[in-house]
């Protein structure tokens, strides 16, 4: 039975660049670690793997682990990720001010796809971002519904 989420993974090229992206973004470092041997092969299914990884936490707590292969990298062209790619679509944090989170975002090397835009139901702003990866980050700004108000 379901406990609850325990972190998402995100694969990286450079864990020490990705490290300081996340952490100027607002995650803490938690727990770093270099793991290699028959059990961690066998769980990932890559033979005599080396992976680095870093777990950080947001302010609420929840997880993010960053992973780098120093075996087995992908050999594909890096590129920035398209929102209906098949699997894990994108991470998605919430923030005081979408505006200037995707600013920061930017100022850091990621890049934006989308400008932030007011949901359909008028109760959040929604953008995404690449980080410098080009792994999608969904940024959302709760909109304080109690200060709007109707027109005359």
């Amino acid at each position: 039975m379901l406990k609850n989420i325990r972190h998402t993974g995100l694969v990286v090229r450079n864990l020490g660049v990705s490290r300081q992206f996340y952490e100027a973004l607002g995650f803490a470092a938690k727990k770093h670690a270099l793991e290699s041997g028959p059990e961690i092969s066998r769980i990932v299914g890559l033979p005599n793997v080396e992976i680095e990884t870093l777990k950080l936490s947001s302010p609420d707590g929840s997880l993010i682990e960053l992973l780098q292969y120093h075996t087995h990298p992908d050999g594909s062209n890096f590129s920035k990720q398209n929102s209906n790619r098949h699997g894990c679509s994108h991470i998605a944090l919430t923030v005081k001010s979408a505006r200037d989170f995707c600013e920061k975002i930017c100022d850091l090397g990621g890049s934006i796809v989308s400008t932030p835009t007011l949901s359909h139901d008028n109760k959040v702003l929604v953008a995404y971002c690449h980080d410098i990866d080009g792994i999608l980050i969904e940024v959302v700004e709760e909109i304080d519904t109690s200060e709007q108000r109707l027109p005359k």
